[in-house]
């Protein structure tokens, strides 16, 4: 897959409807996420996403593409997501897999919130 349609496959996850996400989520994805339940499994965050708003726009910084091996992307990146007044801001990384000629998945996804300040040792 070339770099432009995994941005484009990447924004349709925070953009795009349930039926969407469900489609590109595998089941057995691991995801964890900066709120509870913190660590969830592909089955448990497509049916967390059914309940929950879309955003209306996302923007990527900080951008990196790997191809370890034949059939497996993993980006990581920065994202800055806007729904209505709220804004989201986190470091993020995605894992797809191929299944198939064009078939992608995503098998692992995390984010993680910047911190306000520095934590002091």
């Amino acid at each position: 897959m070339e770099d432009t349609r995994i941005w484009h496959f990447e924004e349709s996850l925070w953009t795009g409807d349930a039926a969407n996400y469900q489609e590109k989520i595998d089941d057995q994805c691991v995801m964890v996420l900066p709120q509870p339940p913190f660590v969830m499994t592909g089955a448990q965050s497509i049916d967390a996403v059914s309940d929950t708003p879309r955003w209306d726009s996302v923007e990527f910084g900080d951008q990196q593409v790997m191809r370890p091996e034949e059939g497996l992307i993993v980006i990581g990146y920065h994202a800055t997501a806007q729904r209505g007044d709220e804004r989201y801001e986190a470091y993020c990384t995605t894992t797809m897999r191929r299944l198939s000629h064009e078939e992608w998945r995503v098998v692992q996804h995390q984010q993680m919130v910047p911190l306000a300040k520095p934590v002091e040792a």
